[in-house]
């Protein structure tokens, strides 16, 4: 039986994560719950799963992982505030389930090298998949990783016809139900370049080998592209359930977590190549991720104060991007990157950003 804790236990992550748990009672032992605001939500899981170490925000998850015996941390807390639990749950030597992908972009190199070899497993769809698909061969024997995306809401949209889109049409998903910031990030791909970083951190592979295609969907999660010529795809009907329960259960798998895809109806498969014109968060991504140093957490902590402002009316829909792009171009990274310098780069980014949308605001 695996001790767990669970980071986020009030949103989509957690509650699935509890879900699989309550169907596998032999399997798991809730140890710990953690949750960004919510009290009485968490009091009722707490409850109902016979939990004693409970806590709101990100300092309590920091105490309490490092306080209560787990085997392995699911860090499904929203946003670079998931950094310290992170850092904590390596340095406490637990498996790290992480569906945080902003602590391991902001953190970069200083968080996968506090992290033991397999400590860390991805529960984000796309890495799972990929590193399920990993081990159909060796490291020296892969030529690119292949990240599928949605393409949101606007797929197939030109850059001009986006320029008046809402926020309620950015937040009309048509396959995934997430929270406001990942599903706006979404609609703009900068949560499939925050991916792309997170790949090259996760697995060591360059950005020259690592390409993203439009898949509307959602069944191919990620692909593997071997020298020889083979691509190992992992494919799953849309459910977050099951990389939820592999990142709990890695390397093992359980039984009957998710519905199989069902081979007896026709169906057919799409895969598009990226518009970079209409959506260059990725490629933008890609330039940070070859920076380096503070770079990465600049691009994330400008998104996210250019998703609230898009959400607030103070900007419009591309202005997220060129948000981000602007408070990049005018920061200079310090040579040597630590932990604690993070959170005043980070103010710094959040900063310049609100400076960068007031003036946009005042154009509109």
């Amino acid at each position: 039986m695996r001790r767990i804790v669970i980071l986020g236990s009030t949103g989509s992550i957690g509650e699935q994560a509890l879900d699989v748990v309550r169907r596998n009672p032999s399997r798991f032992q809730v140890v710990g719950l953690v949750a960004g605001s919510q009290a009485d939500r968490v009091r009722a899981q707490a409850e109902e799963f016979n939990v004693e170490h409970t806590g709101l925000g990100a300092d309590e998850a920091v105490q309490l992982i490092r306080e209560v015996p787990a085997d392995v941390v699911l860090n499904g807390i929203t946003g670079s505030v998931g950094l310290g639990p992170t850092v904590a749950a390596l340095e406490a030597g637990r498996t790290l389930a992480l569906a945080n992908k902003e602590s391991l972009i902001v953190g970069g190199d200083l968080v996968t090298g506090l992290a033991a070899p397999g400590q860390i497993v991805p529960v984000d769809s796309e890495h799972s998949a990929i590193a399920q698909a990993l081990r159909s061969g060796s490291e020296h024997e892969v030529r690119r990783l292949v990240l599928t995306a949605s393409g949101g809401p606007f797929r197939g949209r030109s850059r001009e016809s986006l320029r008046g889109v809402t926020p309620a049409e950015a937040l009309n998903h048509p396959t995934w139900n997430m929270g406001r910031v990942v599903t706006t990030n979404s609609a703009t791909l900068v949560n499939k370049g925050l991916e792309v970083i997170e790949a090259h951190l996760l697995f060591g592979v360059s950005y020259g080998d690592i390409e993203v295609v439009v898949h509307p969907q959602s069944v191919v999660h990620s692909m593997v592209e071997f020298i020889d010529g083979s691509t190992i795809a992992q494919a799953s009907p849309p459910d977050m359930r099951l990389p939820i329960a592999l990142g709990l259960t890695w390397p093992g798998r359980l039984a009957n977590v998710g519905a199989p895809i069902d081979w007896t109806r026709a169906t057919s498969w799409d895969f598009e190549p990226l518009d970079a014109e209409a959506f260059p968060a990725v490629d933008l991504a890609k330039e940070v991720g070859r920076a380096r140093r503070s770079y990465p957490a600049v691009y994330n902590a400008a998104n996210e104060e250019a998703v609230d402002a898009f959400h607030d009316g103070r900007i419009g829909f591309l202005d997220i991007v060129d948000t981000v792009r602007d408070v990049l171009e005018a920061h200079e990274a310090p040579a040597q990157l630590t932990l604690d310098a993070l959170p005043e780069i980070e103010r710094w980014a959040r900063e310049r950003a609100q400076i960068v949308i007031s003036a946009r605001a005042g154009r509109r």
